[in-house]
């Protein structure tokens, strides 16, 4: 059973870019399976028509020249070999078998689970992971967000309690690590940009060591000293208590449990933590006054913060700033969405990992701990190893010391769609269609009052000659392998799914009411018997049938908010049958504001303000002291900056980049002329963990001390005639797996000590 049955050639065909995590909807003509020409698409209903430079090279992607055409082994001398899909399902089971029977399936780990936007085949991986017993999982949330979630947890009550910004309604935004002009972060982040820069009534406030392009908008830059966001932030929430700004009516309603840490603001010195920010203590304290004085704020953190020293306590600090001054909950302001599906990992009892005892936060491990729980004696180590639609050996802190942990792994099985840096150490590689060439949807749904989901149909059909199989299906094969579905009547199924979808419904609740150990296998059940019910070879789309109803159940209201009729089943159903139908993607639930307050967990449905792990972190801060640079390593190096010549690295081919092809490292020309270094000029760049020959680029948006190199560089691609090369930096062979912050384990990859020397 396959899933990628092309759409009719068309002149303008509807999908999305993969860029990031906004996915903006696009529309692109195809010539001969070239992707020839992109544009936003107008009916798509959060981009409106937007999109930004970087769709335009789309292409690179679908037809790099590292594309997979088929199923490999590694061979007895080492090297990769063709096999068929058979062989290798069958080999691939027997061996994850062997080792969850002789070590347990805890000894099995999953990585990934979708790359952007390739979230699908991720749905039906909790059945592979249920059929081998696998107990620990990660993917790249690990490494950004999972501090922030379990700040969520505790504010709100739950870690899937989001929060999201309304920033076309705000009147003051505030960006805080983020640089949207960029990255991105908000649909239509340009737009929006450019309307609050040029509206006198509003602001724009930059929290960002760096003078980006977002900064040279703001009305308010607090151009902190990298890594001393924390006392910025401090010391803003400290103008608020003692200048008595907060929103007393807000709390008194809404919020609680807020004692010891107003307590705490109220005594911080807010001059010593603006000089140790280097802020001007003016300019905090207009800041924190333009914030409660506005009639709505709306924030957003991101990476510059999450991964930066106290990134954890950084994400509380940031959700303080809109919660003391009552931004929560109206239009303008901070809701919390809906969803399609959990961004999450699996939520089990285990809240350490075996080895290393490193904090599990939304089920998954902190990346950075993963190799300490594989390269050790301890019986409990992790064995075998399977990776989704991910390349850890590059994404992941300490490049070298992953290859390490992967090396000595027993076995390691990697999905992908190109012969990736994690792929080329595998024992076994899966490869899957494009993005373009199979049913796709992203599960990055994080807007409101309106959230919208996009389930893209292929565009084109896989390679010629190809032999490629979607996710789903291949874990509908491993899953099969291990027999655990042999005794469920599929034909029966699929039968009443055929006739009835209500009888189907029925029958599949009352089966696994009855044998609960089926749940987590319920994807794959559901793509063998729905699955092959559907239309135009969407047999992937069917755990979205899963997925329809969970919403229409929880959310109802919502749900008819958007347009979408029906009770109970029947309003499920509908959603589903949209979902199916709304190529250019659809609206999926309509929110009313109070929502944001029904969906706090807590019971009492109020805001706990006071988490006592971090304000005890807040108080360190007023002992903590910042000694002498390391006379080594002088310098403070941000590893993986984003920039509109970047992108994540599904695009492999350097050619996508028409400037600054290698990646230049930035460099305040303070410490290009202290060293001897001119624009363009060849630099040795050293890390406590490694060292590569860099491109310099003078850029006095930095401060002086502070260097700067782009992400998604440093990825082995082949040449015209076959040869391996690298263009650019790996930012991951000069960081450190033991940088990371105390509680979530996200690493330090924006402020990594360096040293840079004339080539």
């Amino acid at each position: 059973m396959t899933d990628t049955a092309a759409a009719p050639a068309a002149d303008w065909q509807p999908t999305a870019c993969i860029l990031c995590s906004l996915n903006c909807g696009i529309e692109v003509r195809v010539d001969d399976r070239r992707i020839a020409s992109v544009r936003g698409d107008r009916a798509n209903p959060r981009s409106h028509g937007y999109a930004c430079e970087k769709a335009q090279r789309l292409d690179h992607y679908q037809n790099g020249r590292d594309r997979l055409t088929g199923p490999l082994r590694r061979a007895a001398d080492g090297t990769l070999e063709a096999v068929g899909w058979d062989t290798a399902i069958r080999e691939i089971a027997e061996r994850l078998g062997a080792v969850r029977d002789q070590h347990g399936g805890a000894s099995i780990f999953y990585y990934g689970g979708g790359g952007q936007a390739n979230h699908l085949g991720g749905a039906y991986g909790s059945a592979t992971r249920a059929a081998f017993g696998v107990r620990y999982m990660s993917n790249a949330l690990a490494q950004e967000k999972t501090g922030e979630f379990w700040v969520d947890g505790q504010l709100f009550g739950r870690s899937r309690c989001h929060t999201t910004p309304d920033f076309e309604r705000a009147e003051v935004a505030v960006f805080v690590g983020k640089n949207p002009w960029e990255s991105h972060g908000f649909p239509r982040s340009r737009v929006v940009l450019k309307e609050i820069a040029k509206d006198p009534a509003r602001s724009l406030v930059v929290i960002d060591p760096r003078r980006t392009k977002t900064a040279a908008l703001a009305d308010f830059h607090l151009q902190v000293r990298p890594g001393t966001d924390a006392f910025c932030l401090a010391a803003l929430l400290a103008v608020l208590v003692q200048e008595e700004l907060l929103d007393e009516d807000f709390l008194a309603e809404h919020a609680g449990e807020g004692e010891r840490l107003l307590g705490v603001l109220r005594d911080i010195p807010v001059d010593d933590y603006a000089g140790r920010c280097g802020v001007g203590e003016d300019l905090i304290r207009a800041t924190a006054r333009r914030l409660a004085g506005a009639g709505s704020v709306a924030v957003l953190e991101d990476l510059g913060i999450q991964q930066a020293p106290h990134s954890t306590l950084n994400s509380y600090l940031e959700k303080l700033l809109f919660l003391l001054t009552g931004n929560f909950g109206r239009a303008g302001t901070m809701n919390i969405h809906s969803g399609i599906a959990s961004l999450g990992g699996d939520f089990r009892k285990d809240r350490e990992t075996p080895v290393s005892g490193a904090r599990i936060i939304t089920g998954l491990i902190p990346s950075n701990a993963i190799a300490d729980e594989i390269l050790t004696d301890d019986p409990g180590r992790l064995r075998a190893m399977i990776v989704e639609s991910s390349n850890p050996v590059h994404s992941i802190a300490d490049s070298p010391r992953m290859r390490e942990a992967l090396e000595r792994l027993d076995l390691l099985v990697v999905f992908d769609v190109a012969l990736t840096e994690t792929a080329r150490m595998a024992d076994y590689v899966l490869p899957s269609p494009s993005q373009y060439e199979k049913w796709e949807a992203s599960f990055f749904c994080l807007e409101f009052p309106r959230n919208a989901f996009q389930l893209r149909r292929p565009i084109m059909g896989p390679p010629p000659g190809s032999d490629l199989l979607p996710e789903p299906e291949i874990h509908r094969r491993l899953v099969r392998a291990t027999g655990v579905l042999d005794d469920v009547d599929i034909d029966g199924l699929r039968d009443l799914a055929a006739r009835s979808r209500a009888e189907f419904g029925g029958a599949l609740f009352a089966l696994v009411g009855e044998r609960p150990e089926l749940r987590p296998h319920l994807p794959v059940i559901v793509y063998e018997t729905l699955g092959a019910t559907l239309p135009d070879g969407a047999a992937a789309a069917a755990a979205l049938w899963l997925n329809a109803h969970g919403v229409a159940q929880m959310m109802g209201d919502s749900v008819r908010r958007a347009g979408i009729e029906g009770e109970g089943f029947a309003l499920g159903e509908a959603l589903f049958e949209r979902i199916l139908t709304s190529h250019s993607g659809l609206v999926f639930t309509d929110d009313a504001y109070p929502e944001t307050f029904a969906r706090l967990a807590h019971p009492d449905k109020r805001v706990r303000l006071t988490i006592p792990e971090l304000v005890d972190e807040l108080e360190g801060l007023r002992e903590e002291r910042q000694g002498p640079a390391d006379p080594d390593f002088p310098l403070v190096l941000s590893a993986g900056e984003r920039r509109s010549g970047t992108a994540n690295t599904i695009f492999r081919d350097p050619a996508w980049r028409k400037q600054d092809r290698e990646g230049a490292l930035r460099v305040h020309p303070h410490d290009a002329g202290h060293i001897g270094l001119a624009d363009g000029a060849r630099a040795r760049l050293t890390t406590r963990r490694g060292s590569a020959e860099v491109v310099v680029e003078v850029h006095d948006g930095l401060q002086p001390g502070h260097i700067s190199l782009p992400n998604g560089l440093g990825l082995s691609y082949p040449s015209e005639d076959g040869t391996q090369g690298v263009c650019g930096v790996a930012p991951n062979d000069l960081t450190s797996s033991d940088e990371r912050d105390w509680f979530a384990g996200t690493p330090h990859h924006k402020h990594v000590p360096a040293r840079l020397e004339a080539a």
